[in-house]
């Protein structure tokens, strides 16, 4: 059985979102422009058993997943780059998703969602870099 991740989930925290996009090769003047963009996300999520749909809202744009925990699908990186993405359970609670680019190299990018009690803990990976975002239902 596995948890419920559905429902509108607003941040609560954020760490190393600008070290994440320099690792990227984000450039300054982009970081500081993305970083406004990102700082109020509103995520909405809707889930039946493994089929998940995750759409993403700040001021500046909207993104929206539709996937299938173990089927590839089509995404992209943080940075806006195209990529296809597997989504798996890492624990019972964490789903666990690994991203390739479609062209061209980079770091290796994934992130991940955990339910912990009352929180939803967003990861979002470049190499060793580790971004974390903390949100809670609204």
């Amino acid at each position: 059985m596995h948890p419920n991740f559905a429902g509108t989930w607003k941040m609560k925290s954020s760490e190393n979102f600008d070290e994440l996009l320099k690792a990227l090769g984000v450039n300054a003047m982009l970081r500081k422009v993305a970083g406004a963009a990102a700082a109020k996300p509103h995520v909405e999520i809707r889930q039946d058993g493994e089929q998940f749909y995750i759409k993403t809202s700040t001021s500046v744009r909207t993104t929206e997943i539709n996937f299938h925990i173990g089927q590839e699908f089509d995404e992209e990186t943080v940075d806006g780059r195209k990529c296809k993405s597997l989504a798996t359970w890492e624990t019972e609670n964490k789903i666990y998703c690994k991203q390739t680019l479609v062209d061209g190299d980079g770091p290796k990018t994934y992130w991940s969602r955990e339910l912990k009690g009352e929180e939803l803990i967003l990861t979002f990976g470049a190499d060793d870099v580790v971004c974390t975002r903390i949100y809670v239902r609204e």
